[in-house]
């Protein structure tokens, strides 16, 4: 439960962090606006189709007695909505770090210098780390994907469909959000995406804490826009406890020690262990 509230924290200490820094979250709107336009188009468009696509799913059910096929294509509607409405919500965020990529992880490094310890900034181009975080974000939506086709199947289970399977699909999508923000700072650190998952995995409570919050604030209109400047500066934070400044270059000292110069030998004899 620590973990879970602390999670949350980092999300509330991310907003409170652009609103003290103004310049940084203006500089964030813009490329979530973009996103946004596009997908309330594609949502949109899936509203309208969500009826013919639960017919077309199910042609078995064309010679059942009423009122079973429109109850059961009524549900399927509202899951086939429901399901492109959680990709959406995942996916955004990745849509909107690659297409706000150099003003995103400019922030992430202003949080960095703000807090301490700031690790140096990656010597790859801007096109190499456009390319890494476009293949990182398809692996990711991938296994979003499947996830949502698991729980997809399990909303036709009678109550537990409708009541667990749904809170259990924005864990999910609250995990996998984590997953997509903190790519910014934890690139920068050198951690490839499956270290990123494997340090998400080990403090699941802290992804789920920070993750499932936003999610629910994402489907509010607009809300994605105005709180993914924040978002992006509380995943800093929060990718500052998965992997603190220390653990970020533990050898780093080491190479660095040889090339300091040595102090001068003081006057007089030297002893040695078989002197």
């Amino acid at each position: 439960m620590r973990d879970l509230a602390a999670g949350f924290g980092y999300l509330v200490k991310g907003q409170r962090w652009v609103s003290r820094n103004t310049r940084w979250w203006v500089s964030g709107l813009l490329p979530a606006l973009i996103t946004l336009v596009l997908y309330v188009a594609v949502l949109v468009l899936l509203g309208f189709w969500a009826d013919d696509i639960a017919v077309w799913m199910t042609p078995f059910a064309n010679d059942w007695d009423a009122p079973w096929p429109g109850l059961l294509r009524g549900v399927v509607t509202a899951l086939v909505f429901l399901g492109g409405l959680l990709f959406a919500v995942v996916s955004f965020a990745a849509v909107t770090l690659l297409v706000g990529q150099f003003f995103y992880d400019a922030l992430a490094e202003q949080v960095d210098e703000t807090e301490g310890g700031a690790p140096p900034a990656p010597e790859v181009s801007l096109w190499r780390e456009l390319w890494i975080a476009a293949w990182d974000s398809v692996l990711v939506l991938g296994r979003v994907a499947l996830y949502g086709a698991v729980l997809f199947l399990l909303g036709f289970l009678p109550f537990v469909g409708q009541t667990v399977i749904p809170v259990i699909g924005f864990c999910v999508s609250g995990y996998f959000l984590t997953a997509e923000l903190t790519a910014v700072a934890l690139q920068r650190r050198g951690v490839d995406l499956a270290g990123r998952l494997a340090l998400l995995r080990g403090r699941r409570m802290l992804s789920i804490g920070f993750g499932v919050p936003l999610a629910l604030l994402f489907l509010v209109p607009l809300a994605a826009v105005f709180l993914m400047p924040g978002a992006v500066a509380g995943a800093t934070l929060l990718a500052r406890d998965l992997l603190p400044p220390e653990e970020c270059e533990p050898d780093q000292d080491a190479e660095e020690l040889p090339a300091r110069p040595s102090a001068p030998a003081p006057p007089g004899p030297v002893f040695t262990k078989e002197g």
